[in-house]
């Protein structure tokens, strides 16, 4: 027996109806959808770190949330592992041509290679297989990379800053109203996102990682405001905005001189 079959035979263990566990037992396959989402981050955030000894712990954890969506399905009598297996290998075979055809010697468009997948499934759109559950960026640029597939896109980045800009007018214009209605002001706040995106996209950003370091940057800098502050006897209930502001004006500063 190899590592995964002893995993595949204690998830099995696990979901036992008389001798598995209790909380095993009960889950279905909406209510692991929070936890696999959670230990995808926890990958990501160990390849972030370069925490190797982590990204193998987080890798097994993920692992067993396949094997365990697997079991479920193949309790249902939908597929097994096997299967999975089977799928994925299909498709890369497909995807890869120039590889493993003989027949074959130009690299395809990866694409157009999906889009003749789509059709073969006989979708109504070409947007109807993106998933809903992926994050928010992350859903809005292979929104904007499948319309671009068939021409939907602008070709030089101009007008793409434009529209950035024009939506940022149009979320203050919606802020100044004599009165506001917040359900607009979250439509134009979206149109700006969806903007922002396409215009990282533009730049060969991927917006969701560019946003995790943006995020990651501005707790490392608030974290040294907060070291600032506590050496001149503050806390940060005690500081002032304008104290605050210039310990965040200092930690920039030493930042862009090193």
């Amino acid at each position: 027996m190899n590592q995964l079959q002893r995993l595949q035979a204690i998830v099995k263990q696990l979901r036992d109806p008389i001798t598995g566990c209790e909380w095993d037992r009960v889950q279905t396959l909406a209510s692991l959808k929070s936890y696999t989402l959670e230990e995808t981050y926890e990958v990501l955030d160990a390849i972030d770190k370069q925490d190797m000894p982590e990204l193998k712990k987080e890798l097994g954890d993920l692992l067993f949330q396949i094997v365990f969506y697997t079991d479920l399905a193949n309790e249902q009598g939908q597929f097994n592992f096997d299967d999975v297996c089977q799928a994925v290998a299909d498709k890369l075979v497909s995807r890869h041509p120039h590889i493993f055809s003989a027949k074959t010697t130009n690299k395809p468009n990866w694409e157009q290679l999906k889009q003749k997948e789509r059709d073969q499934r006989a979708q109504y759109s070409i947007l109807d297989d993106i998933p809903n559950a992926i994050p928010a960026l992350m859903k809005a640029e292979k929104i904007q990379k499948r319309c671009a597939s068939v021409g939907f896109d602008w070709l030089e980045l101009k007008p793409v800053i434009d529209k950035v800009k024009e939506e940022l007018n149009e979320v203050e214009q919606e802020i100044n109203q004599t009165t506001q209605k917040q359900h607009k002001i979250e439509e134009e706040l979206g149109d700006l996102f969806f903007a922002t995106v396409n215009l990282a996209r533009h730049l060969k950003v991927k917006s969701e990682l560019c946003l995790q370091q943006a995020n990651q940057k501005f707790i490392r800098r608030f974290k040294q405001v907060e070291f600032i502050l506590k050496q001149k006897g503050y806390t940060l209930r005690d500081a002032t905005l304008e104290e605050m502001e210039d310990a965040w004006q200092s930690v920039k500063q030493t930042e862009q001189i090193k």
